[in-house]
Parts: C-alpha cells; structure tokens; sequence
C-alpha cells in the first residue's frame, strides 16, 4: 500500500462507515433499470460492493460486484443480463462478515419452493449463534454475512407455506433488520420490530417499490406512499399488497444517527426531512455552545445542513472556508514520496482568503477517533486562522454501534476515553462543544430524551442498547444488558 493510500484509509477509518442500501421493484418490465438507478440514489449508503437479483417469470438472474453502481452496472449488465418485471438489489458497505465477493448482496439460493434473493440493511446481533446451531445440524455457509442466516432460517422451517416459514425465520434473529426478498411470485420488505433502520413503500405507475430512503424514489419519479411500520412485514403480488404484523408490538427506537449523518439531506425519513432537522441540531448546538466568532465553516459535506443552522441562530456569517475533492478514493495513485505527508489534503483544502486572520468555527457531524479532526484543525490554522473552535452537531460517541454501523471498537473512540477538554486537547482547537443528547431530541422534534424509554436508539451517545446481543455476550443464556457490556468495554 502506498502511503497516500494508507493516508486515505486512515482517513476513512476516521469516520462512521455507511451501512447498507436496499431497493425493490415488482410490475415493471425494466425492473433492473429502476433497482440501478435507486441503488445509485442510494450509493451514500455504501460504498464497497452491489448486487441486484432479478426474474424474468422463468428463471432468476444474478450480478454482483465488488466497487460503485455507475462502474459495474452498464446498459449491457442491466438490460441483456437482468430481464424480468421484478427485481431486488443492495448497495453495501461491510458490517458484519468480510469483504470480498461472496458476501455481496442480496444472497440467492434455490429453496424446495424456488428461489428465494434476500437483501439486508441492519445487523443480526445473534447470528453467530443462531449459525451454530444450524452448522451443527448440517447446514453449510458460504459466506461470512450475517444475512446468509435468514435464507437458511427460511430453508429449514417447518412451516408449510413460505409466508409462515420466512416470519418463522425473522422471528428467530435479533437485532436491526430491514429486509428486501423476493421469490418467483412475490416481494417480501420487513422491518425489525424496533424499527432501527428505514424502510419506506413507493409506487411507479402501479409498480410497487421498496426502498431504504426517499431519495430513491424522488431519483425515478415514483410516488412515496408510507414508512413500513415497526415490526411490519409487507407481502407485494402483482395483484397487491398485504400488510402483516409477525412481533409482538414494541416501543420504536429509529436509529437517531440517520438523521445527524446516515440519511441523504434530501430524504425524509420517518416523517421528518433530513435537510430541515440537520439544520435545527445546528441551531441547537449554537444555542447550547455559543461562541464569538467572525465565520462558520462546515466540514463537508455532512457538516454542511448544522452549519447552516448554526450560522443562523448565532448571526454569524456562513462560508465555505474548506473545498473538498470528490474526485479522490481509496484507490489513488501516490506519484512519489514527495507528497507522502499530503494527508488529509488529498480530500479537503482550505480556502486562504476566506479563513486567514479570522476566528472560525468549524462544524462537523461527530468525532471519531478524532485523527481527521486534528489534521483539519491544522490545515486551518495553516490557513491563517487567528482561532479555531470546533462545534459537533452530536453528542460525543462513546460505544459502538451492533446495529450495522461500522464504527471502531470503543477503545479506540476518542469521547469513551477522554473528556472534552481532553479532546479539545488533542485536537488543538481554542474550544470544543458537542451538542447535548437532550439537544438532538429536540432537534428531531421530541422534548429532550425520556432517560427510562428513550424514543430513539442512541446506544452509540448513551451507552444503553435497545437489545441484548447474544453474539456480544457470549452465550444464549447470558442476558446481560448491553448497557452493562458497554460501560465495561467491547
């Protein structure tokens, strides 16, 4: 590896990976067409690999690849290898199992009943035990995705139809789950009776559509009809859709970081737009940390929607004080060891004119490990800051997410072992703020966070987990609550 990419991985390590994206469509002759296009509106949600399923009404055909939408996905790939009115796809970015081809979404196998293609948004946080106990009555896996799990749950069932034999099967996993399958005569969407991750229903023309974020319609023209409801599971035919309810009915806990950084600014997700709730978490943390300060500059891009917000409620002017390249991957070419310490340059650039002489406030999503937060500081006050605040338009991270977040174990997250004075420290800035967790409740339109039943999973800012996690803990027999796991570290 060169060093600028190893600069660049650093950098990416620095920060909360994308989870994973899943869109749907049943009553189009062009489904796979539709699927890449959503799957492109989806692509902030995974970066790694993608894979789309497809039946023509005889037969199912697959493609997977590892890297972008727009670089594997042709006109020749969709139109001639994809045919069929009904088509299911994922965009990922590895959670749970490794990277590589064979953990590539959505998973397909040949069922006693047919074929049956499952795409997975979430993660299963018992399914390495539920893996074991099926490994120990025969089954094999060819993966290491957590997700493989559910097509064997559904394949091994006693149930007689395969409506029964797949709420048989989601019945057995726990965690967060949204769920895209689809077998010779239906589309199946499920999510997990929490509802931590998005699954919204959309209609084209008659066709039915699922996808994880609205944006995803808004790119093909579809209709957004409804969220899927906590613990729904829908059942689409080209003759309509039937709504069923597998769990017991729970309080929702919606994963509270779609809204600080997940979700696209252009979405809407769970009632709420992204762009305007980014834009009240910026007002927020500008009411709870105020500052003197001359300009207010993003981070970008996801800091960009808190800024706004911040700039407005505090009266101070908004600028674009850092340009980011988003040109540069993973992949880029190091010319020579001249530039091996370009660092966090190969992505961000201060704007001289714009920064020197003034005190400014930068303002980012969250801090991770805080390495990337340290460079940018840096690359400011090179730019001639006279002061440099840093404001987060989150609560400090302190546990990692089992929810399909990829985050750093909690050892290595800068808040779980440092106060913010510490950070502030570390990162070199005059002042840091982070916003409180009772701020971002507000910000989502709640009146602070209710301590004994929060509305929202927050366990990455509180420590308490909406779920046990029998992987994490060991064993199925251990019932210790994750809160405990956390405040003793992973």
């Amino acid at each position: 590896m060169s060093s600028a990419d190893h600069n660049l991985t650093a950098e990416a390590d620095d920060h909360f990976h994308d989870e994973c994206g899943v869109f749907g469509i049943l009553g189009r002759q062009d489904a796979a067409a539709i699927v890449t296009l959503g799957l492109h509106a989806l692509q902030h949600r995974g970066q790694e690999a993608a894979g789309i399923v497809s039946f023509d009404g005889t037969q199912f055909h697959v493609e997977r690849h590892v890297g972008l939408i727009g670089d594997n996905f042709t006109k020749q790939t969709v139109i001639d290898r994809l045919p069929g009115a009904r088509a299911i796809g994922h965009t990922r970015y590895a959670t749970a199992g490794g990277s590589g081809l064979r953990n590539v979404q959505p998973f397909f196998a040949e069922l006693a009943e047919g074929g049956l293609a499952i795409a997975h948004n979430g993660n299963i946080t018992n399914a390495l035990t539920v893996q074991r106990n099926l490994q120990k009555q025969g089954a094999i896996f060819s993966s290491t995705s957590d997700t493989e799990t559910i097509l064997h749950l559904v394949a091994t069932s006693k149930e007689r139809d395969l409506n029964s034999r797949f709420i048989d099967a989601i019945r057995q996993i726990e965690g967060a789950f949204s769920l895209v399958a689809l077998t010779a005569k239906k589309m199946i969407g499920c999510r997990d009776p929490l509802g931590i991750r998005p699954l919204v229903l959309g209609d084209l023309d008659g066709a039915w559509i699922l996808a994880s974020e609205t944006c995803a319609l808004d790119i093909i023209g579809a209709r957004f009809v409804r969220d899927l409801k906590p613990g729904e599971m829908v059942v689409i035919t080209p003759k309509g859709i039937e709504s069923l309810f597998p769990f017991e009915p729970q309080k929702p806990r919606f994963c509270i970081f779609e809204y600080v950084y997940f979700a696209r600014p252009d979405s809407t997700v769970e009632g709420r737009n992204v762009y305007d709730v980014r834009k009240r978490i910026g007002a927020e943390l500008a009411r709870e940390n105020p500052v003197e300060a001359d300009i207010v500059v993003p981070v970008p891009d996801s800091g960009t929607p808190a800024a706004i917000g911040f700039s407005q409620a505090a009266d101070i002017p908004f600028e674009l004080g850092i340009i980011r390249n988003h040109y540069v991957g993973r992949t880029f070419i190091q010319p020579g060891d001249s530039i091996r310490h370009m660092g966090v340059k190969l992505k961000h650039n201060a704007n001289r004119r714009i920064i020197e002489g003034k005190r400014v406030v930068l303002v980012d999503d969250s801090i991770v490990r805080g390495t990337t937060s340290q460079k940018i500081v840096q690359m400011v006050r090179d730019a001639g800051a006279r002061e440099v605040h840093m404001r987060i338009a989150s609560p400090p991270t302190r546990a990692s997410c089992f929810y399909g977040v990829d985050t750093p174990e909690k050892a290595k997250l800068l808040a779980s072992r440092m106060t913010v004075e510490e950070m502030a420290d570390f990162i070199r800035v005059d002042s840091l703020g982070f916003l409180s967790l009772d701020g971002l409740y507000r910000a989502v339109g709640e009146d602070g966070r209710n301590s004994e039943q929060p509305q929202f999973c927050d366990a990455c800012f509180s420590t308490q987990y909406p779920t046990r996690l029998a992987d994490v803990e060991g064993t199925e027999d251990n019932v210790r609550t994750l809160s405990l796991l956390a405040a003793g570290g992973q």
